[in-house]
């Protein structure tokens, strides 16, 4: 079955691409949460276990994108677009496309459609993720607090 991709978005031109996750992919899933993760939650004080490591992959995986550069798994898109509340629930790229802007031109182009389709977006992220200050300036605030979590939302106008 091919599903839609849940915005308008093209990266080609960088050899990147996306396809709907499948079960076999879970394993670099697994590993990419590791790799990309890891050091977050443990410099937020929490303990993971391999099976939470696993159940956050797993969690809304028939809303998972694998994110591919060059025809290769490289990471990760979890988004949830409910009426006018929208999710961005996971954003994991690769080390080898870290740093390259993908990460901020993924989440503008969703951020633009919400705009669009009249949703505001939010999201959490780790206290001790660099991230936050990405999602800063594309235009979330913090707006609450869980644990080792910030909740923050990106408003759209009207809404």
């Amino acid at each position: 079955m091919n599903k839609p991709f849940p915005f308008p978005l093209d990266l080609s031109e960088q050899g990147i691409g996306f396809r709907p996750a499948e079960e076999a992919d879970v394993p670099f899933l697994l590993a990419l949460r590791y790799e990309t993760m890891g050091p977050h939650v443990a410099a937020s004080g929490v303990i993971h276990s391999e099976q939470d490591y696993l159940d956050r992959v797993l969690v809304s995986f028939e809303l998972a994108w694998i994110i591919q550069h060059e025809g290769q798994p490289a990471g990760l898109l979890k988004v949830s677009r409910e009426g006018r509340d929208w999710e961005l629930k996971q954003i994991q790229l690769g080390p080898a496309l870290q740093g390259r802007g993908l990460g901020q031109r993924i989440i503008e182009a969703f951020l633009t459609e919400a705009e669009r389709c009249g949703a505001r977006v939010s999201l959490e992220v780790f206290k001790a993720n660099p991230a936050r200050k990405l999602y800063e300036r594309l235009g979330f605030s913090i707006v609450g607090e869980h644990g080792a979590l910030y909740e923050m939302e990106c408003p759209t106008p009207g809404v």
